[in-house]
This record gives structure tokens, C-alpha cells and sequence, in this order.
């Protein structure tokens, strides 16, 4: 399975803590993030991880347009919801290419929980 990673500033210590606790489930699969959520996640684990940009500066249409092309399979996306993005057109842009392609998405540890097992 292709898994994308992506989590805003106040959630990346709950996406690693995620990763960590389910590290040999995600060591099995392929798995790509945004970039510096790809880079705290190879930091701190033994994953490997594609990254892409970093969520502000298009990362979450990349990985938006990889949901489109069928090159993602499931998306874990710990969203701040408290917090105003800038970029929040980019995340409701990927939020609704999961609907439109009928892709799993799972915005917070309890779901994303879920899903995996």
C-alpha cells in the first residue's frame, strides 16, 4: 500500500508518536509525506520516506495530484483544526481529491488507528 503522511506544525509530535508506535506495520508499506514531516519522521524512526514540499509551498497538491493519478492509496493527515492555515485551500483541494477518488483519509491518531489495523 502507498501511504502519504502529513501533518501541520502543532500535530507533527502526534504523527511521530503515530509512526513510532506502528513503525513495523508502516515498514511494510510505501510510504511518502510532505517535507518536513518526512524528514522528522526519518529522523526519528527507521522509515524511509519519499518526501515532497513542504505542505505551504505545494507539497499538499502533490500529493493531492498523486491521490488523482492513483499513486496514493491511503492518506494520514494529522490536521490542526484550531489553527488557520494559509495554505487552506491546498488542504480542502486534498481533503476533497480523497472524497473524489474515494480514498481512505484519516485526519487524526484515532482513525488513522483504525484504518491500519
Amino acid at each position: 500500500m502507498r501511504i502519504a503522511l502529513i501533518a501541520h506544525d502543532k500535530k507533527k509530535s502526534q504523527m511521530i508518536e503515530f509512526c513510532k508506535k506502528n513503525e513495523q506495520f508502516l515498514s511494510e508499506h510505501i510510504l511518502a509525506a510532505t517535507g518536513q514531516t518526512g524528514h522528522l519522521i526519518m529522523e526519528n524512526t527507521s522509515l524511509k520516506v519519499h518526501c515532497y514540499k513542504s505542505g505551504p509551498l505545494g507539497g499538499d497538491q502533490e500529493i493531492g495530484a498523486q491521490v488523482a493519478n492513483n499513486a496514493i492509496d491511503l492518506v494520514i493527515f494529522f490536521r490542526d483544526p484550531l489553527t488557520a492555515q494559509p495554505h487552506e485551500p491546498d488542504v480542502s483541494a486534498l481533503l476533497r481529491l480523497c472524497d473524489v477518488y474515494e480514498k481512505p483519509l484519516a485526519t487524526n491518531v484515532s482513525t488513522a488507528t483504525m484504518i491500519i489495523r
